[in-house]
């Protein structure tokens, strides 16, 4: 049966009252509305209107004091994490030094002990024998017992001397967990790709003529409009920056004009395919990368 079928089929049913949406089970999926998409000139991380917005390479808008502040915040955690790398790295080698010390005393301990057992007298190899050897060969060999005749490995005090769990002394000790070497280099909150300070190329947008009312900027529904043909900018309509001027023009505008001639209308500079820059996140809805789908799983029912 196919999940078409057994949709309708439990459509029928007494209590399903609707289908797999009233029933519980399925996935339910939603489209996001427009507030739930930050706006065109919104910092990638505080969600506010950039005061003084800045772009990277790839595309992501930021606030130039909350992408500095990210950055040296993340630089003090790396150099934090180092520091913490640096000194197990030096308990470590402290540690095997110790451990070889200690094997080598060791060593020492049963070559002197071997030296003092060896007897000086001459032995007769057809008659004599070494003691330890003799005193083997001449005693029956003993099981194990305690002064009471028991063999119970319990009594006389050998019960502290067995590796129990339940012995605090022989129970396993916690070590700390060791610190990986930290990666030096600053990503990019969004993108995941390493990101400098010298990477962020600075953003002008350009003020709507709009009559002022008294509003912040951040409370006018029409803030920016495109540096060359004039029109409104909304997060419906695809944005770009042009690197060498920091203007901030409409995409239509960079095809029919810009590419046309490959130069900055502001400075007059030649223009690369890498000096114009999309910005993500906020304009264009379906290209701007943002998932406006939402999803909420749910239990499955088995088709058969």
């Amino acid at each position: 049966m196919s999940a078409s079928t057994t949709n309708d089929f439990c459509q029928t049913l007494p209590g399903w009252g609707g289908g797999w949406a009233t029933s519980g089970y399925g996935t339910n999926h939603a489209r996001l509305g427009t507030d739930s998409v930050k706006g065109f000139d919104c910092c990638s991380l505080s969600l506010q209107p950039c005061k003084n917005p800045v772009i990277t390479p790839d595309g992501w808008l930021y606030d130039k004091e909350a992408i500095l502040e990210y950055i040296l915040h993340k630089k003090q955690e790396i150099e934090k994490q180092m520091k913490e790398f640096e000194r197990q790295s030096k308990q470590e080698k402290d540690e095997e030094v110790k451990t070889g010390e200690n094997k080598q005393s060791q060593k020492l301990t049963a070559f002197m002990k071997n030296e003092t057992s060896i007897s000086s007298k001459p032995l007769n190899p057809f008659h004599d024998a070494p003691p330890a050897k003799k005193q083997r060969t001449d005693e029956p060999e003993k099981m194990p017992s305690t002064s009471n005749g028991s063999i119970s490995n319990m009594q006389t005090g050998r019960a502290k001397e067995l590796p129990s769990f339940w012995i605090p002394s022989h129970t396993p000790q916690a070590k700390a967990s060791l610190v990986k070497k930290p990666d030096k280099t600053v990503y990019c909150p969004m993108s995941d790709k390493p990101l400098k300070m010298k990477h962020l190329l600075p953003v002008e947008f350009t003020l709507a003529d709009e009559e002022d009312n008294g509003k912040n900027l951040a409370g006018k529904q029409v803030r920016y409009k495109c540096a060359v043909t004039h029109d409104i900018l909304t997060n419906s309509i695809r944005c770009a920056v042009i690197k060498t001027s920091g203007k901030v023009v409409t995409m239509d505008c960079v095809e029919k004009l810009i590419r046309k001639d490959m130069k900055d209308p502001f400075t007059g500079e030649s223009l690369k395919e890498s000096d114009i820059i999309p910005i993500k996140g906020g304009t264009g809805f379906a290209s701007s990368g943002a998932d406006l789908k939402a999803k909420k799983a749910r239990p499955v029912m088995m088709a058969s």
